[in-house]
């Protein structure tokens, strides 16, 4: 059986597709991890049954909420960017494993040729020697 000249370069798109979904799975935990501080800054800002009894309360209260709302508007920078590698990873990803797929197909086309060209010697040789025998037999 001949072996499939590409298998090297296979195993090397392998790992490339590896490599794009590992990536792609460290971008998707960094958008997940970064939505999740997102919600609780979001809830910080919505909790806001604190007692404004006296003026250094109310300053209190007011410089938590802005400074809460400066963390948000950072978040959401971040986050949006995170969005834009989650995408880019998906795709290069995508065209990762379309590589491989391709390679695959040619790896079984490959295959079937070879187990073909095997079938066909092999059918030659009983042929042969059935060839021989019905010689023999006259």
């Amino acid at each position: 059986m001949s072996t499939f000249r590409l298998l090297n370069l296979m195993k090397l798109r392998k790992m490339q597709e590896d490599g794009a979904r590992a990536e792609l799975a460290r971008a998707r935990a960094t958008e997940t991890d970064r939505r999740r501080r997102e919600q609780r800054v979001r809830g910080m800002l919505g909790d806001s049954a604190v007692d404004a009894s006296s003026a250094e309360a109310v300053q209190s209260i007011a410089a938590a909420r802005a400074s809460s709302s400066s963390m948000l508007g950072e978040l959401e920078t971040l986050l949006a960017q995170d969005q834009q590698s989650v995408l880019e990873a998906s795709a290069t990803y995508a065209e990762a494993k379309t590589r491989t797929t391709q390679l695959e197909k040619l790896e079984e086309q490959h295959a079937a040729r070879v187990h073909r060209d095997d079938l066909r010697r092999e059918q030659n040789v009983l042929d042969e020697h059935a060839g021989r025998r019905d010689g023999a037999d006259s």
